[in-house]
């Protein structure tokens, strides 16, 4: 029998939220960790509110928003609020009742700026890292360093002398955005800066590839499964990936067997002996194009070298899954601290991924 195509809406609903989402959705279990997270962070979040006044948004539900936010590629503040108001596992997971009112959108962001002032995000990030920690899922010897451009919310147009007269547009009916010559300009980051971000830098990644206005994502992971141990946003320069793998393998633990793979780019007499300094491997592929590698047979005779080789290319997911998946392969916001807050926050989304991934292999198991 052919069912009724009813217009008639009901009135009321008995299913909860907690009904609707299955059993074994993937979420479940990174909500699970994301409140026992939450609940450590209660005394943080004081220190950050007055004790009177009309209250804002919790902000426990602020940053499980924006953990979905991360997982699904919402694009924007704005489309997160209207997607939290009619998805019913968004609301879910957020903590929100079926029938409780969305947030306005500029509301949202600004209670968002209150928490990056208080560095929630690596503090968040931390303390979903000691869970890994507890669950024995990190190698505390043999980590993987690498490093990539993050794409500023800024265009080549902003780019514009720091101390003359804005760029003399070359067709004026663009309109609001006319065309503009660079050709035979010369523009470097000593006499020219973005309009837009600042804290921006011209920086390209290789000879062969096209300058761009971005920030410099460093990355520390640890070789058992790929998780990320650190990470930090550095203004880009040319030595800025060797400069950040030093700081963020000094703050290692004093172990007698650390190893640390990275790739070419750091096959750099300079980086291999700051490294044999602080007592660690460094487990660098070779560059021998037209130069000698500072890399010699002493280290890559053992075992060791050749499995650190093949492991390291595990960070490449992770940048891979923070560009595509976490939306950073241009950031939303501007100015080093908020993309700082985001690049830290984004990295904290993929090791809850990454963990619930490993804690149903285990159970599996």
């Amino acid at each position: 029998m052919r069912g009724f195509d009813s217009k008639q809406d009901r009135m009321y609903s008995i299913v909860t939220l907690e009904e609707r989402v299955p059993s074994d959705h993937p979420l479940r279990p990174i909500r699970a960790i994301v409140d026992s997270v939450l609940l450590e962070l209660d005394g943080d979040f004081a220190r950050l509110y007055s004790a009177f006044g009309r209250p804002s948004i919790p902000p426990e539900r602020l940053l499980r928003a924006l953990l979905v936010q991360i997982f699904y590629t919402v694009r924007s503040e704005r489309m997160m609020m209207e997607q939290l108001d009619y998805n019913l596992l968004f609301r879910w997971f957020v903590g929100l009742a079926a029938d409780d009112p969305v947030w306005d959108a500029s509301t949202f962001s600004k209670n968002r700026d209150r928490l990056l002032r208080g560095a929630i995000s690596q503090r968040f990030f931390e303390l979903v890292l000691e869970r890994a920690r507890s669950k024995d899922l990190l190698s505390s010897e043999h980590f993987t360093v690498d490093g990539t451009l993050i794409e500023a919310w800024a265009s080549q147009k902003s780019f514009q002398l720091k101390d003359g007269p804005p760029s003399t547009p070359g067709d004026s009916s663009g309109g609001s955005n006319p065309s503009v010559d660079f050709r035979g300009q010369k523009r470097t980051n000593d006499t020219h800066e973005s309009k837009t971000d600042p804290d921006a830098r011209l920086f390209r990644k290789g000879d062969n590839q096209g300058a761009i206005l971005c920030y410099q994502g460093h990355l520390l992971t640890e070789n058992r499964n790929g998780l990320v141990i650190e990470g930090r946003l550095w203004i880009a320069g040319g030595t800025g990936e060797r400069e950040a793998a030093i700081e963020m393998i000094a703050t290692r633990p004093g172990v007698s067997t650390l190893t640390l793979g990275a790739d070419k780019g750091y096959d750099t007499q300079e980086f291999v002996r700051r490294c044999r300094e602080l007592g660690v491997t460094p487990h660098v592929a070779q560059n021998t194009t037209g130069r000698r590698s500072a890399i010699d047979g002493r280290t890559t005779r053992h075992e060791g070298y050749g499995l650190s080789q093949r492991l390291r290319k595990r960070i490449e997911e992770v940048f891979g899954w923070m560009k595509v998946g976490g939306g950073l392969r241009k950031t939303r916001h501007r100015g080093r601290p908020r993309v700082e807050w985001q690049y830290i926050f984004t990295l904290a989304a993929y090791n809850l991924v990454r963990m619930r991934n490993l804690f149903e292999r285990g159970a599996a198991a």
